[in-house]
């Protein structure tokens, strides 16, 4: 039972920053835009919040800095393929590579410093009474209980309000949200921006809860695990939840392995979370290669208002 307790707990520790990464996602994409960034958000979400927390010591600097430099990145994302109608999987590769350098020229400075705790934990000891799940409960940090709001409020908005029927008509089809007055460029705007703040917490989050130290590309590929986990919670909240901390698990899978004293190299442990989402990927198209993929149906494909096809 203890050593379940400790893999669940490193499961959400693991999961939670991608968690945020799937959710800021899903966002984006239900509005139609094809997300492929999310590395290169991850990573300068995760040296911005190095940078100002090293400098600062503040906790609501160093966050508001995070979502500053992410909604500059989200800007130029929205611009590229909202404004210009640029080639969308080119625009979310570029804003990879973009990230992924801009981020280890940054944090050259600051490589291999440890970072002091920054994200106070949430203490709940009535919680601890409640068996196996309370100790797990009972003691997490805000950014994760933060994650568990945003899902409930994501779920609520996209599938409970009328907001959330505009983005899912956004997404499905534009022409006929514009039709009924919605404002498509500017609400995708809205939603690339928002969905890119919520990226750029995955790395702080990566950052100041899950690894205190800054390295170049410290990500290693969590971005890309991102992408694929919108694909298998097929655009919902919750099932990302599930699916995160699923992966998150894998993650932890290979670092349990290694203290058991297996003689697998651990090169060949790090690869299980890569691994298992390749297969679920190939399982979920051949499994739905004859139904809807629950994907938006204009994802990916610019607007333009008026044109004809």
């Amino acid at each position: 039972m203890e050593i379940m307790y400790q893999m669940l707990l490193a499961a959400i520790s693991s999961g939670t920053p991608l968690l945020f990464a799937t959710l800021g996602g899903i966002l984006i994409e239900r509005s139609g835009i094809i997300q492929l960034g999310a590395e290169g958000l991850m990573l300068m979400g995760a040296v911005t919040a190095c940078l100002t927390f090293l400098q600062t010591g503040s906790l609501t600097v160093t966050l508001l800095a995070v979502c500053g430099i992410s909604i500059l990145l989200g800007g130029i994302h929205a611009f590229l393929s909202v404004s210009l109608q640029a080639n969308q999987i080119v625009c979310g590769l570029a804003m990879t590579l973009f990230g992924a350098g801009l981020s280890a020229y940054l944090g050259k400075p600051v490589s291999g410093l440890p970072v002091p705790r920054a994200v106070p934990k949430l203490d709940m000891p009535w919680l601890e009474a409640v068996p196996f799940i309370g100790r797990i409960f009972a003691h997490l940090d805000l950014l994760t209980w933060f994650s568990f709001v945003l899902v409930v409020v994501l779920h609520l908005f996209i599938h409970r309000t009328s907001w959330g029927l505009h983005l899912r008509a956004m997404g499905d089809n534009p022409a006929t949200a514009d039709v009924m007055g919605i404002r498509v460029q500017a609400c995708r705007y809205g939603y690339i921006i928002a969905g890119s703040i919520l990226i750029g917490l995955a790395g702080a989050d990566l950052l100041l809860v899950y690894s205190p130290t800054w390295t170049e590309g410290m990500t290693t590929g969590r971005g890309w695990i991102a992408v694929a986990l919108i694909i298998f919670a097929r655009w919902n909240p919750v099932r990302a939840l599930f699916c995160a901390y699923f992966f998150g698990a894998l993650d932890m899978l290979g670092f349990r392995i290694q203290l058991i004293g297996s003689d697998i190299p651990s090169y060949f442990l790090k690869m299980i979370p890569y691994i298992v989402t390749i297969l679920v990927l190939m399982f979920l198209g051949w499994r739905n290669r004859n139904k809807p993929s629950g994907s938006p149906e204009a994802l990916g494909v610019p607007y333009v208002r008026e044109q004809r096809f």
